[in-house]
């Protein structure tokens, strides 16, 4: 009975050894492969980690690569705005000069409109001088052909067609009323004087008729200015006054619209070939005659011959 219950005890313990050992053998079984299971994570992670660290590694290269890039495109740019700046700024003066350009092609075309417009005028008043010129030179002409046989002994200067009195013809010296001969002079010579200046062939051309008094040096030039006016003003009312006779009514008329007086006193005196005054000759009346448009055009061209 007690051997029955000693084997049954060693049955027992025999079958909780093996059960014993064979737990042990799988715990063991289990430790190996969860070591070998985290041996070979271990290794994987320390290869993904090693992966990384190289990926990480390259993205630093790229990055700093990408940077590098980045600072060449930013200096790229840089210099395409530098350069675009410096292309707006010469499209801007190419602008600006065109515009002076068109500016300048624009007063060249005026001044080339004025200079023709210019020239037109010219050619008009230089036609118009030269039919006064040719008309001046026909009354100077016609002047000292009615002249040349008198007895008044007239001298028609050979440019202007002015015609000189010796003062002392017709006034007393210092004096403004005209002397008997002195009106007898002009009875004779202001009717052939107006027969020629009022002839149909240059009557249109004539603009005025002027009667100048002149003095010598001597005296006061205001006395003198008096004295020459007073002068001026006998000559050209003894010729046109309501009741002288020497005129028609007609040349009367007509010569009111163009006569007119007035006095240089010693403005404008005669030299003698010494280069000195001729008192005798200064004191003078002159009958002048002036052109349509004479005066205009004479100061136009020395106007364009100053430019010039």
């Amino acid at each position: 009975m007690k051997y029955r219950l000693r084997r049954k005890q060693d049955e027992e313990t025999t079958y909780w050894l093996s059960y014993s050992d064979m737990m042990a053998g799988l715990l063991l079984t289990f430790v190996l492969i969860i070591s070998f299971t985290m041996l070979h994570s271990k290794m994987q992670f320390d290869e993904k980690e090693t992966q990384l660290l190289g990926k990480e590694q390259e993205l630093s290269i790229q990055a700093d690569e990408l940077e590098e890039e980045r600072a060449t495109v930013a200096s790229q740019k840089l210099k395409l705005d530098e350069q675009q700046e410096m292309l707006n700024a010469q499209e801007q003066a190419l602008a600006e000069q065109g515009e002076k350009i068109a500016i300048q092609e624009k007063t060249l075309l005026e001044q080339h409109e004025l200079l023709d417009r210019l020239q037109a005028v010219m050619s008009e008043q230089q036609e118009k001088l030269d039919n006064i010129i040719g008309v001046r030179s026909e009354l100077v002409e016609a002047l000292k052909e009615e002249f040349e046989n008198s007895s008044l002994k007239i001298s028609v200067d050979q440019k202007t067609g002015a015609i000189t009195f010796d003062s002392s013809v017709l006034f007393d010296y210092n004096k403004t009323e005209l002397k008997a001969s002195g009106k007898e002079f002009l009875a004779d010579f202001l009717p052939r004087y107006a027969k020629v200046l009022l002839n149909p062939k240059y009557k249109s051309y004539i603009s005025e008729i002027l009667i100048e008094g002149h003095t010598d040096t001597d005296g006061d030039y205001l006395f003198n200015l008096e004295l020459s006016q007073k002068r001026a003003y006998s000559v050209a009312e003894f010729c046109l006054a309501e009741d002288s006779d020497i005129l028609t009514t007609r040349e009367r008329e007509a010569l009111r619209d163009l006569v007119s007086a007035t006095g240089r006193s010693y403005s404008s005196p005669i030299y003698n070939s010494a280069g000195e005054i001729d008192m005798d000759a200064s004191r003078r009346v002159e009958f002048l005659f002036r052109l349509t448009d004479e005066e205009m055009i004479r100061e136009m061209l020395e106007i364009l011959n100053s430019g010039e």
